[in-house]
């Protein structure tokens, strides 16, 4: 049975470490290495440029077992055999090896770093699953909050309290998570569904009686939400929910998607056509949702006080989203902010359908047009060549035959194919194909109140075989 490892953080600086292997690998090693602050000798026949030019001690020939005296580490980067002769070299010496991927010859193995406001944390496989520590150390990360600089101040506030009154070790743990948790309690929140509004959310005074904190500024993420499914978000999105302290969110976002901001509250501020909004759980979430001037005011005031906010926006924050005019609204208020791209519907919805919106031979460009609004509608369209592109039109369904005869009537064949992506991505997800002139007549044969994507152009011909293909691979697979 293999005896457990002893994690430990070591202090390399100043002190000799020998680097056997100087190639690609090796070279990755040694910035580790120089970064620690060690003193590095690099033993090797051969040496890449980038090492030679690091200005470090090289030594250039095979590796010889007195070159590991009075080393405090060895990092072993060369085949399996030269790694077993370090290895026999530094058993006697009391010096580790760490040998990279090769654990049978291994006395020490480096770890998944992850670096954050002070804070270091190591993630381990013993050498035999690089990859998979990898893969840990990124979710580990993801999961690590935005304001983590936040407990590492206070942490080092009550310790130095604590070792001037004498407080036991024992009794040090719950005194900082009950620190730690007045952060949340002097930002205002309150947990998820108390009735309250965003706007006196942002207005609740602090109920914190103790010295005042040094915590991280407030910052806003425009983040897109991608078409609908919650495996179709971006890492840095699932971060920036699970970091969040505020939430308001649009029409359309799925509840498994909200679900990441656990700790967060959570407003509906979006908008429907006027009507109420429902969750994938049924549970009604707002009528007529907020005006963009009141969304501006929430997430400037909440940002100033200190909280991390999510505007969260179904596709992109920046295709229809109103992204744009938030940014600008930010910046104005000299709030910090970042933005999170999403996938837009306009490319999800065509690709879930098996629909490319290019394709050599057929269409060359697209266009993405609003279709809610005729005359918008009609200024965008009316200097294309007709039939020259593919058109995605977003926020049209509801004027699906409008939109078809505006395009007949401006020289595009009755024939060319189009069709209608209902839900993309979701298990609802419905799409129809068939020609303008069968658009233009309202014969669309689908039953469902979902956001749809419209698409005209060649392109939807293509391979109908193959893309019938493709929808019963993802209805299979929800």
């Amino acid at each position: 049975m293999t005896s457990e490892l002893m994690p430990l953080f070591l202090n390399l600086a100043g002190r000799d470490v020998v680097l056997v292997g100087a190639g690609r690998v090796a070279a990755g090693k040694l910035r580790q290495l120089l970064a620690a602050g060690a003193r590095v000798r690099v033993v090797a026949p051969a040496v890449l440029p980038e090492i030679d030019q690091t200005g470090v001690e090289i030594v250039r020939r095979r590796f010889e077992p007195g070159d590991l005296d009075g080393a405090w580490l060895v990092i072993a980067a060369a085949t399996p055999e030269v790694n077993r002769e370090v290895a026999a070299a530094a058993e006697p010496r009391r010096v580790f090896v760490n040998a990279v991927d090769d654990p049978a010859n291994a006395s020490a193995f480096l770890s998944g770093v992850v670096r954050r406001s002070g804070v270091t944390l190591a993630i381990s496989t013993s050498g035999t699953a690089p990859a998979l520590t990898a893969l840990v150390r990124e979710a580990i990360d993801a999961l690590l909050p935005q304001d983590l600089d936040g407990w590492v101040v206070e942490a080092r506030r009550q310790r130095k309290a604590w070792k001037s009154g004498g407080v036991p070790m024992e009794a040090r743990k719950p005194r900082l998570l009950e620190a730690l948790n007045a952060l949340y309690e002097g930002s205002g929140l309150k947990p998820q569904g108390s009735g309250q509004t965003p706007e006196a959310v942002c207005h609740e005074p602090s109920s914190v009686s103790h010295e005042p904190l040094a915590v991280s500024q407030g910052r806003v993420s425009l983040v897109g939400a991608g078409p609908g499914d919650s495996a179709l978000l971006t890492r840095k999105a699932i971060a920036r929910l699970r970091a969040a302290d505020l939430v308001l969110y649009d029409a359309l976002i799925d509840d498994r998607i909200l679900r990441y901001a656990r700790k967060a509250q959570r407003f509906f501020v979006g908008k429907r056509g006027g009507a109420e909004a429902h969750g994938s759980t049924g549970s009604p979430r707002s009528v007529g949702g907020m005006s963009q001037e009141k969304i501006h005011g929430v997430m400037v005031r909440a940002a100033r006080r200190g909280r991390q906010v999510v505007r969260l926006k179904g596709g992109d924050p920046f295709v229809f989203g109103r992204g744009g005019e938030e940014m600008l609204a930010l910046e104005r208020a000299g709030v910090s902010f970042d933005v999170v791209p999403g996938v837009t519907s306009a490319l999800a919805g065509p690709a879930l359908a098996g629909i490319p919106v290019t394709h050599r031979g057929l269409s060359s460009a697209f266009v993405v047009v609003s279709g809610h609004d005729e005359g918008v509608f009609e200024a965008s369209l009316g200097r294309l060549e007709p039939n020259s592109l593919t058109v995605v039109v977003m926020m049209g369904l509801s004027r699906s035959a409008a939109v078809a005869s505006g395009l007949i009537d401006r020289g595009w064949r009755s024939t060319t194919p189009a069709a209608i992506i209902v839900s993309a991505s979701l298990p609802e997800q419905q799409v129809w194909r068939g020609t303008l002139d069968q658009l233009a007549a309202d014969a669309v044969d689908i039953e469902s109140d979902g956001p749809g994507t419209i698409v005209v152009g060649d392109v939807v011909a293509l391979a109908a075989e193959a893309t019938a293909e493709l929808e019963r691979h993802y209805a299979s697979n929800r």
